[in-house]
């Protein structure tokens, strides 16, 4: 992961979620109003917030995953 505080469209990012107090990884878009964070995962919804409540952490640059 990459610590920043902007990311572009599209962009998988590290997002803390002021209200809920948690963190969460997904696609970021700023859409008119609001954000949504959509899910790599294509069978689980987005999640739609209010601008002010989303605090980027963090460009991710890699996945690693270890195959068992």
């Amino acid at each position: 992961m990459e610590y920043v505080n902007s990311v572009e469209n599209g962009e998988m990012a590290a997002i803390w979620l002021k209200a809920e107090k948690e963190a969460t990884l997904k696609k970021f878009y700023a859409e008119p109003g609001r954000v949504r964070l959509q899910p790599a995962n294509s069978q689980m919804q987005p999640i739609y917030v209010e601008p002010d409540n989303v605090e980027i952490q963090g460009r991710v640059i890699a996945v690693i995953r270890q195959l068992v």
